[in-house]
């Protein structure tokens, strides 16, 4: 996927690289190209665009002139066709969830050229964070503006909203810096470093997520009934206009179905490259929520014992072109290839840290005890070859070849940072020298070494984060600080949170 943003990306490094003059130079800089190009193709604007993505979905990839002006006449041809009047500049909080400013349609244009303005707090979530909790970095103020910047290739008319269509935006501060708290931010710059290594990713989101009647009163002591004639596979007109309406947004599912309890469902997004699988997840934890209004329902990524359902990373390796699977071998082999090995090692290594952007609330972490009554302060990583049990299960049958399931998360996971931390774990895997991973039938302790231990308790997942250096640098030092400020923040007020994200579909 082609973005104008990514020009941003030559420039981006780590903090402690450059001086904070050079790094506010250079980006503001950027800035003014990134509106350079905008302009220019408002300007002209008078060439169509396919509204298809592009083969690899590759992010990196810096539009030209004629690229984006071709985009802005279909964009117009869209509006015109399709009558509308409003349309969401949207941005992902650090939980995943759609922030979005509504401009009016004849408005887009301008909006295109100098970004749409949003309280910074709105995305970041945290009022008046401490000095010492949070590096202050590149923030002139925690209660400034940020702008939204349009990616204009994610322009799409919303077949669940009157009139109305979106486009995801990439986040900058006002002085023109990419907001270092992104998670779009820092999955681009991870999936940039993965392309620089010679690789892309291949990946799909699986989710489940509970439907349940809408009571007449909501509040945090309301009892909701699952709608469990969605059990029905003859009666499933809610999940069929859900599925129909994500294909129109570019969002193409595989499959749906019911799953285990009243209620609930799964859904399986076809893989693509780059950025699009993330970009297809927080499409859907806005969808399903508008389309299950119209049928007077609401949906949840909690169950109805306050568990958190589970959301599933599916993922490969690919040569940087997209046409060779890097995890299987070209004589057919189902087991992962030496490449495969190395990466899985880096998730197996990681995934403490990892269990942390993956699980990121308290009852998201239940999942871990998976029903057990002992007193446990962690549990082993586990993974093997087709078994659904294992936090990392590497699938070997289908048409898409060996592929590994991260199902160390939950539905109410941030998709751009399971994104992110995955790639970072396993390109660290790639990068180190540790020997080859041994299978678990190999008679070896080495599928489960002692570092690879999941804290069950998120106060010890937010320290091993913290002490985990790989991630450190990978997603950035502002990032790490500031999430574990907000998570810390949240733990005072977790049981409020919890009967708050049930019922009022904020998930947490």
């Amino acid at each position: 996927m082609n973005d104008e943003g990514d020009l941003l990306k030559e420039d981006i490094r780590d903090e402690g690289n450059e001086t904070k003059a050079s790094r506010m130079s250079k980006l503001r800089n950027t800035r003014k190209e990134v509106t350079k190009l905008h302009s220019f193709s408002t300007e002209i604007g008078e060439v169509d665009i396919a509204n298809s993505k592009d083969n690899t979905g590759n992010s990196t990839q810096i539009p030209t002139a004629p690229q984006l002006s071709s985009r802005m006449k279909h964009i117009k041809q869209e509006m015109a066709k399709n009558h509308l009047q409003f349309v969401r500049f949207e941005a992902t909080d650090l939980h995943g969830v759609s922030r979005s400013k509504s401009i009016p349609a004849h408005f887009f244009q301008e909006k295109v050229i100098h970004g749409v303005y949003m309280p910074r707090g709105y995305l970041e979530l945290i009022p008046n964070p401490k000095d010492n909790e949070v590096d202050h970095i590149r923030a002139t103020c925690f209660n400034s503006d940020i702008v939204l910047m349009p990616e204009l290739s994610t322009f799409r008319v919303l077949p669940w909203a009157e009139r109305t269509a979106r486009v995801i935006c990439d986040t900058f501060t006002v002085t023109g810096e990419p907001l270092l708290t992104s998670p779009r931010h820092i999955a681009k710059r991870q999936l940039s470093r993965l392309q620089d290594s010679g690789f892309s990713l291949f990946s799909a989101f699986i989710y489940d997520f509970c439907t349940f009647g809408v009571p007449e009163i909501i509040n945090s002591k309301t009892i909701s009934l699952p709608a469990s004639a969605l059990l029905n596979d003859h009666d499933q007109p809610f999940i069929q206009e859900l599925v129909d309406g994500l294909y129109h947004t570019g969002a193409n599912v595989e499959s749906f179905s019911s799953s285990t309890r009243p209620g609930q469902m799964e859904i399986c997004f076809l893989p693509e490259f780059g950025i699009s699988s993330a970009d297809n997840a927080f499409t859907f934890r806005t969808a399903v929520k508008e389309v299950a209004r119209k049928y007077n329902y609401i949906t949840s990524f909690f169950i109805e014992t306050g568990f958190c359902n589970s959301g599933i990373l599916s993922h490969s390796l690919w040569d940087v072109d997209g046409k060779k699977n890097m995890f299987c071998s070209s004589s057919g082999m189902e087991q992962l290839t030496t490449t495969g090995k190395k990466w899985l090692a880096g998730l197996l290594k990681h995934s403490a840290a990892l269990s942390c952007l993956m699980a990121p609330a308290a009852s998201c972490r239940k999942r871990y005890f998976k029903e057990s009554k002992d007193l446990k302060e962690s549990v082993p990583t586990t993974w093997a070859y087709n078994d659904n049990s294992c936090a990392f299960n590497i699938k070997c049958h289908g048409e898409k070849g060996t592929r590994i399931e991260n199902k160390l998360g939950s539905a109410t996971a941030n998709p751009y940072l399971v994104l992110a931390a995955t790639v970072a774990a396993g390109l660290d895997g790639l990068q180190r020298n540790d020997g080859v991973l041994a299978a678990p039938e190999d008679g070896t302790d080495l599928h489960q070494p002692k570092f690879s231990e999941i804290p069950l308790k998120l106060e010890d997942a937010l320290m091993a984060l913290e002490e985990d250096q790989c991630l450190r640098q990978a997603l950035g030092e502002t990032f790490i600080r500031y999430f574990v400020a907000m998570k810390k923040y949240e733990l005072e007020s977790e049981e409020t949170d919890a009967e708050r994200n049930k019922f009022l579909e904020y998930f947490i």
